[in-house]
Order: structure tokens, then C-alpha cells, then sequence
């Protein structure tokens, strides 16, 4: 079950869910350099990470799960949030070049037809990012962060998660190497916790992050190999009368003997016949 918005916005308005929006905020404009002319769309609880964007892009939008609930954003501006099913985006196809999911995928209910939703209103060349709590770290234990909720995603299983939803990985990364605490010294020194996480302890990263592509022309499996003809010999019994036909063979074969009993006895008396008749006839 998915926090409710009220809980997102009061983490992101705190010290360590502004360390998070900061240290998340890079990796994701690192993948993400250009966007001029595109359309940027955010869906889950994107927000706290679409702000850059915004004055370069053509369009930001910003979608909401209804079971999560939205709020208005940006703050002080004209709103570009929307409330909407998960597997029911109100966009015509291939309409969006860039789409964002953030505290969603770990949260869905219906990952197959959200992930066919995302593919259905992406651009052909479009870009997909996903961003989920890291199974192996300590923000996925913790429930004081949002990240600690829902279901836990390593980057391999989230690259395949993604090629089994007709997405092709392009490039993967990871962020969130301080603990999930409050002390402000930890948070002061975020930026060398990343440093140093990113290089020595990537498996312990806060978050993955996986970025893919629109896979057009999807596999149908592996391909069947040439069949071959094998001839196998086979024994086949002698074929038997069945029991019900065997004494009406029998009686066939006795009425056949008679009958040729009968015309051999036929043919010798005609001949004795014959001869009498010579022997009464006078010389």
C-alpha cells in the first residue's frame, strides 16, 4: 500500500528528505543533460524531482496514483498535477518523450499493465526512468523514509523487470549512500557519503535507478530448430481373426473341402459309365 501524499510531502519538506531530493535531483540530470523541446511527464510522486525541467522542457506534467491522492504543484503557480488511475493514463499514444516513475513501481498492484500503459504513451525514441528502494540497503528497512515501503527492487531485478515489460535498458545508477537519519552531520556530509558509496559500496545504495528505452520490435523466443524425419522400427503382430469371425472361417473352409470331395466323386462315376458302355458295344 502506497503512503499517502500528505506523508511524501511532509518527508520531502524535512532536512533528510531534502539530502534525498538533492543527491536523487543529480543522478537523474546527469542521464537526463538535455530535454529541450520535450515532453516531461512524472508519475507516482515525481515532483520533488521534476522542478529542473521546468522552463527547458516543452511540457511538465505530473500524474498521481488516485489511491495515493495529489496536491497542487509547483507551489504559487499555475497547477500541473493530475489525479488518475495507474493503468488508465488520459495521454493519446506516443505522447510523451521522457516519463519518470517515482514511489510507484514498488507500490503497484498491476505492474504489467502499468508498465503497458507507460510503453503505450511513450515516444518511439523516448525514455523511461525508474527509481526504486534498493533491496540490500538500510533506507529499504527503515520506515521513517518512504523508501522503506513497498516492494524492494535490486538494479538487475529492475532491468529485467523492465525487459519483461517491453523496455530495453539503456543505463542503470544508484544514489543514497548516507544513513537515513536526522543528525545533521551525517546530512552535512552527504555529498562525500556519495562519493565515497558510489565508488566502494554500490550494492548498499539507498535507491536504484534504471533508465530504458521503447523496445519496438520485442523477441518471440528462441528460435525452433529443423525437424528431422527418425524412422524407428516397429514390430507388428501376424493379424488374427477376432473371435466373434474365427468359426465362421472354419465352417467357410470345411463347406470348400466338401464341395471339391463332391466333384471328384462325379467325375469317377461318368468314367465308369463310360467304360461300361465300350464294353457292352459288340465288335
Amino acid at each position: 500500500m502506497p503512503q499517502d501524499v500528505v506523508d511524501l510531502h511532509r518527508f520531502y519538506a524535512s532536512s533528510i528528505g531534502q539530502a534525498a531530493r538533492r543527491l536523487i535531483r543529480r543522478r537523474l540530470r546527469v542521464m537526463w543533460s538535455d530535454v529541450r523541446g520535450m515532453r516531461v511527464l512524472g508519475f507516482g510522486y515525481a515532483t520533488p524531482y521534476l522542478r529542473p525541467f521546468i522552463g527547458e522542457a516543452e511540457r511538465v506534467m505530473a500524474f498521481m496514483p488516485a489511491r495515493q491522492g495529489c496536491v497542487h504543484w509547483p507551489v504559487d503557480e499555475e497547477n500541473r498535477v493530475a489525479l488518475t488511475e495507474e493503468t488508465m493514463l488520459p495521454l493519446p499514444d506516443s505522447s510523451v518523450d521522457r516519463i519518470l516513475l517515482v514511489h510507484l513501481v514498488e507500490h503497484s498492484d498491476s505492474m504489467r499493465r502499468l508498465m503497458r500503459e507507460c510503453w503505450r504513451v511513450l515516444t518511439p525514441n523516448g525514455r523511461i526512468v525508474v527509481v526504486t528502494p534498493n533491496r540490500s540497503s538500510l533506507w529499504s528497512w527503515s520506515e521513517k523514509t518512504p523508501f522503506g515501503y513497498g516492494h524492494p527492487y535490486s538494479v538487475s531485478q529492475l532491468q529485467n523487470l523492465m525487459r519483461e515489460n517491453m523496455f530495453l535498458p539503456v543505463q542503470h545508477s544508484r544514489a543514497l549512500f548516507l544513513p537515513p537519519t536526522q543528525r545533521r552531520l551525517f546530512l552535512r556530509w552527504s555529498q562525500l557519503f556519495e562519493n565515497i558509496g558510489s565508488r566502494l559500496f554500490k550494492a548498499f545504495a539507498g535507491v536504484s535507478i534504471v533508465e530504458a528505452g521503447k523496445q519496438l520490435y520485442a523477441s518471440t523466443g528462441t528460435p525452433s530448430r529443423k525437424r528431422r524425419l527418425v524412422h524407428i522400427p516397429v514390430t507388428v503382430p501376424p493379424l488374427r481373426p477376432a473371435e466373434g469371425n474365427h468359426q465362421h472361417q472354419k465352417d467357410h473352409v470345411l463347406s470348400s473341402r466338401s464341395v471339391r470331395v463332391d466333384t471328384t466323386d462325379v467325375a469317377d462315376a461318368a468314367d465308369d459309365a463310360a467304360l461300361t458302355d465300350r464294353t457292352d458295344k459288340p465288335a
